[in-house]
């Protein structure tokens, strides 16, 4: 039996409203759009400059120590370096002294030298395998007599790590 012109006219339109039927049904489930609201405006009072605090000073003295090598063998003798400024100048004629911290305890060192022209000392320190390898050890020094300045002084430590 053959349909009739207007029957399968009919059909596809039945399909074609249909799928826009379906397309308007899943376009509802869809996202929301929303509206965007514009960003917040930062405002900067002026008188924020006017009130920083001001910068820190730099201490007339300082000073700070070294080892001649990080690295030694445990068995090394090396040489524990500090040196005392005043306004980056050398300071001479102060006192320092040093302690090594070892892992097994502090050992005071027994030398007290006296700072030169430059503001420099230096302490001999035999290590005698009193650290074990891969263990860091750290000396203090300290200066003291500082002619003109504080009664004493502790340096940044020195380090050194048998290797």
């Amino acid at each position: 039996m053959r349909r009739s012109r207007y029957q399968r006219l009919g059909l596809g339109a039945l399909l074609s409203g249909l799928a826009m039927l379906w397309l308007l049904l899943l376009s509802a489930c869809g996202p929301t759009a929303n509206q965007l609201s514009p960003a917040a405006t930062v405002t900067i009072n002026p008188a924020f400059q006017a009130s920083t605090s001001p910068l820190p000073t730099e201490p007339p003295y300082r000073c700070g120590a070294w080892a001649s090598n990080n690295a030694p063998s445990p068995t090394a003798v090396i040489t524990i370096y500090a040196r005392l400024t005043k306004n980056m100048q050398g300071v001479s004629g102060a006192t320092a002294t040093a302690v090594v911290h070892f892992s097994s305890g502090d050992t005071p060192l027994t030398q007290q030298p006296t700072s030169d022209q430059g503001g420099y000392v230096r302490f001999t320190l035999p290590l005698a395998s009193r650290q074990p390898r891969n263990v860091p050890a750290t000396v203090d020094v300290t200066f003291t007599n500082i002619p003109g300045g504080p009664a004493s002084l502790r340096c940044s430590p020195a380090f050194f790590t048998p290797q």
